[in-house]
């Protein structure tokens, strides 16, 4: 277990809030693409399976008047037995407890419900990050939030619904074709500066098509919510990357310029899928990056 600091964070009019969604597990050598094992089992030791523990971890933004989500997590629905979601083969695919850590549940504990939420940005389509933006109601797929904006990337969303051979599996129609029917998905075309007053959204291309990572700045304070970028603490070292990036060395690039800025400015950088902290502040060492502080928000 790696060690964090607790620590209350207010950017902004905004509250800034982890909502967890549930551990899953992922293949360790998919998630660390070239680094040997000896390296990355360290700090993220595998199971029987060689899978890692992950976080599908949300972010609330919440302010009177103006409540944020940024992405969804797996969603809960895989444990209903609805042939448009995930069935249980999955949750035992992807070592999901039905039990633990839900978004509906995370929610409760900031004294909100789903219709309180104004806005979700989704990062991408991914199952494990917009998953979570439909639910089942009455034998029918619905928006989870029904008072909310999505937003999405355009191209983000053409690929989702013709997606490549590598990342069929993870792009899943039940996950925004509810939205689309619901006229809730609003499309974005690229960087977009105060979608709402205080966040912005910056394209990344590394790991798949448009993804957009999210910031969240009063001027002083800055957050950076790393989506698939920078999906865990470990993951903040230049070649430290997947093996699911559709295209490592533009990531590689990409991740220089945010962890240059980052560790400039002193930024918080917001992890979804690390099991063991929120966010962390960076300094630069050498010509590479390294975790100087862990956060529990």
């Amino acid at each position: 277990m790696i060690s964090a600091d607790k620590i209350n964070l207010k950017i902004g009019a905004f509250e800034i809030h982890p909502l967890p969604t549930g551990i899953f597990g992922l293949d360790g050598g998919a998630m660390f693409g070239t680094v040997p094992k000896v390296l990355w089992e360290k700090s993220n030791p595998p199971d029987e399976k060689n899978r890692i523990r992950m976080e599908a971890r949300a972010l609330l933004l919440k302010s009177p008047g103006c409540n944020v989500v940024i992405d969804c997590g797996n969603g809960t629905d895989f444990v209903a037995k609805f042939g448009a979601k995930l069935g249980p083969k999955f949750a035992e695919m992807y070592n999901i407890d039905p039990e633990g850590p839900s978004l509906e549940k995370s929610l409760a504990q900031q004294g909100l419900q789903f219709q309180d939420i104004h806005h979700v940005i989704l990062t991408h389509l991914h199952f494990d990050h917009a998953g979570g933006g439909t639910r089942e109601l009455n034998g029918q797929l619905v928006p989870t939030f029904n008072n909310a904006r999505y937003y999405v990337q355009q191209l983000n969303l053409q690929t989702a619904q013709k997606p490549n051979l590598r990342e069929k599996a993870s792009y899943l129609p039940a996950n925004f074709e509810p939205l689309l029917e619901n006229n809730q998905l609003e499309l974005l075309l690229g960087n977009v500066e105060d979608l709402i007053p205080g966040i912005s959204v910056f394209v990344s291309n590394g790991h798949t098509q448009a993804q957009q990572i999210v910031k969240v700045t009063d001027g002083t304070k800055t957050l950076l919510y790393c989506g698939d970028v920078i999906p865990t603490s470990s993951h903040v070292r230049l070649p430290w990357i997947m093996g699911y990036d559709l295209n490592p060395m533009l990531l590689i690039e990409e991740k220089e310029k945010f962890l240059s800025q980052a560790a400039d400015e002193n930024w918080f950088l917001f992890f979804e899928h690390d099991p063991d902290c929120d966010a962390a502040q960076i300094v630069k060492k050498g010509p590479d990056f390294a975790v100087e502080k862990r956060f529990l928000l």
